[in-house]
């Protein structure tokens, strides 16, 4: 049963972009672009991502908003209410918010790690002082505190849902939009000192200069750093799962959803741009390899600003960044957990939002303790854990499944139909999606083969490594 109510919209066209993009602009951007743009060299990387940014990424994003705009609702009832009927395509509801939900159960954890880092660097006077091997040493002994990992991770829970249960414009909408402009002039400030260091020339080199010497140097072939460019480009917007669909619905069709969804991918392309003009710059400047995986902020940052001047307060300053980075995601997929709810029972958003901090907290402890408690089980092998298995369940699995679900939707004459969809996507001022036939052609077979081998990549990656390597 459908539970009639008035929708929810947004006071101004900045907040639903700050917002939009800060559901887009997450670790993803700040955390994963710089250290894969340093794993293949720099420059290689990047210009093939901002290619792919706007040939796969960008026209998903646009089908996301134009099923939740058409819809007015997020996964909770849009598909029920733009289907044929008779037809199923409603019962993706399911897997999409589950997706959510197990988003939520590993990045709320990740959120509680920047969160205790801003806090160390803004209180712990010592913990810059040691040995570079030291403070390397520090994010090691952060994960091996279930106590500690569970108390950060229940802020990052409490003020994420905290913050939705305020309503969409006095919690949502106001808290959020103060919160990325802030992002903004930290990300601006740390610019700027980051590419003034001395050294940082090479720094910059590296990362604007396309080198085909220094891509093999790094041990990488051109096709690698393709398709990486190809993966992080799809990923990066956090499309496939929904999560950006329950904005569509808050948006008035005032504006072209064509245009707003390339606002949204050009705010999201400039702060991963940015991070890596902080991060990459800084490295070269001390010495440090952008190279180092996952580790990059929490090991070599934090050894970067121990060497750097005024390096605990620029730590304060990037870690302070990389919390509002991660909150603005932890909101936005919060209000699409909450509004499921909403839409699909009629259900209060207070009510929602304390019953899923619950939900949330006991289905974020697995990952919490897959470090420690929990360390045995490996689902991938030694060395692997519960936040790998939940990672590949969601950016391997349902984000890229998800997308061509939404892609095929909003093209196939058996669910909602191209006309529609063009219809939707181009109602209100600004710039218009045409309706060329190449385009139509693009969005109904290219585009769903495109994440269908990203798709296929991700698994054969994982189980086939030797298979994946000859394919791709």
């Amino acid at each position: 049963m459908e539970h009639k109510r008035e929708r929810e919209t947004f006071k101004t066209r900045l907040g639903f972009l700050l917002i939009a993009a800060g559901c887009a602009i997450g670790l993803g951007n700040v955390w994963r672009f710089p250290y894969i743009a340093g794993q293949y060299g720099g420059a290689a990387f990047v210009l093939p991502y901002l290619g792919f940014l706007l040939f796969l990424g960008l026209p998903v994003l646009m089908a996301e908003l134009a099923i939740g705009r058409g819809g007015r609702s997020g996964v909770g009832m849009a598909f029920d209410r733009l289907e044929k009927q008779g037809t199923k395509w409603h019962w993706a509801k399911f897997p999409l918010i589950a997706s959510n939900y197990i988003l939520m159960a590993f990045y709320s954890v990740v959120t509680g790690w920047m969160f205790f880092y801003f806090y160390k660097m803004l209180t712990d006077g010592e913990f810059l002082k040691g040995t570079p091997d030291q403070i390397a040493s520090g994010f090691g002994e952060m994960l091996s505190n279930p106590p500690l990992l569970i108390f950060w991770m229940t802020v990052a829970i409490v003020m994420g849902l905290g913050i939705v249960s305020l309503g969409l414009q006095k919690g949502v909408e106001r808290i959020t939009k103060k919160m990325m402009i802030a992002l903004f002039v930290i990300m601006i400030l740390l610019a700027i000192r980051a590419v003034t260091l001395p050294g940082a020339g090479k720094g910059l080199e590296f990362y604007l200069l396309p080198s085909l010497e220094r891509l093999t140097q790094s041990g990488k072939g051109v096709g690698d750093a393709i398709f990486a460019a190809f993966a992080h480009a799809f990923f990066t917007l956090s499309i496939g799962i929904g999560s950006m669909m329950i904005f569509g619905s808050y948006i008035k069709r005032q504006y072209s959803l064509t245009k707003e969804a390339a606002s949204i991918c050009a705010l999201d392309t400039v702060v991963a741009l940015v991070a890596g003009l902080i991060i990459i710059p800084s490295c070269f400047a001390f010495g440090q390899s952008p190279a180092q995986g996952p580790g990059l902020i929490f090991v070599t940052l934090s050894n970067v600003f121990a060497m750097m001047p005024a390096g605990r307060f620029c730590g304060a300053a990037f870690f302070l960044f990389m919390s509002f980075a991660a909150l603005s995601t932890l909101i936005a997929v919060f209000e699409n957990i909450v509004a499921f709810w909403m839409d699909l029972k009629g259900f209060k958003r207070r009510k929602v939002a304390y019953w899923n901090m619950v939900a949330v907290f006991l289905m974020s402890l697995p990952c919490a303790l897959g470090f420690n408690v929990l360390s045995g089980f490996e689902p991938f092998g030694p060395g692997s854990c519960v936040l790998d298995l939940e990672d590949f369940i969601v950016s391997n699995t349902m984000l890229p499944a998800g997308a061509i679900f939404m892609v095929v939707f909003c093209s196939s004459r058996y669910g909602w139909g191209q006309e529609k969809f063009f219809d939707e996507m181009n109602a209100g001022e600004g710039l218009k999606l045409p309706r060329h036939t190449l385009i139509k052609i693009y969005f109904k077979w290219i585009l769903p083969a495109l994440i269908t081998i990203l798709l296929a990549q991700g698994y054969l990656s994982k189980f086939a490594p030797e298979l994946a390597a000859k394919i791709f």
